[in-house]
């Protein structure tokens, strides 16, 4: 797998590895998931309480996340980079108000802050990677010119457009 090639890429790359071990924590040994999340782990549960089912669940989709994000970062996506950002402050909210209202335990809010950190974190390697790169342009050359990048940035050759986004 590739690495990622901007600090936008890295913070994606730390969250999706991150993502992937939760989630095969939780599918492996739920009850150290849940006590790092301060939930309670009895003995035994009550007919039906669906705890195991739910932390099933919700360790699938971390897990997939995981190499949602892995992905993403290996081909330097960066509209997904961008995508990322609001929806994991809106996670941020959501988890807070849960810690907030008592429906999630104190110890919950470390998750909360997690997304929050990680969208800032991410914002932050957006803006830092467009702040340092200089303009780069790929010139758009007919049959048998030379397609030679050029990176004189706005007096560069008609036909030219901007490579920032490119996957490579």
């Amino acid at each position: 797998m590739k690495l990622p090639r901007s600090s936008a890429g890295w913070t994606v790359a730390v969250f999706g590895v991150l993502a992937l071990l939760m989630g095969a924590v939780g599918l492996l040994w739920p009850e150290a998931l849940l006590r790092l999340l301060g939930l309670e782990t009895p003995q035994r549960r009550s007919a039906g309480d669906y705890t195991g089912t739910f932390l099933t669940a919700s360790s699938m989709a971390s897990f997939n996340m995981g190499v949602y994000y892995l992905l993403s970062a290996a081909t330097e996506w960066r509209p997904f980079f961008r995508f990322t950002v609001p929806f994991r402050l809106v996670t941020f909210t959501v988890f807070t108000i849960a810690v907030l209202a008592d429906i999630a335990p104190g110890r919950f809010f470390g998750v909360a802050a997690w997304e929050g950190a990680g969208a800032v974190a991410t914002a932050v390697g957006l803006w830092w990677d467009t702040r340092g790169a200089a303009p780069v342009t790929v010139r758009v050359d007919g049959p048998g010119e030379s397609g030679a990048e050029d990176a004189s940035g706005p007096t560069a050759a008609p036909g030219s457009a901007p490579a920032a986004d490119a996957v490579h």
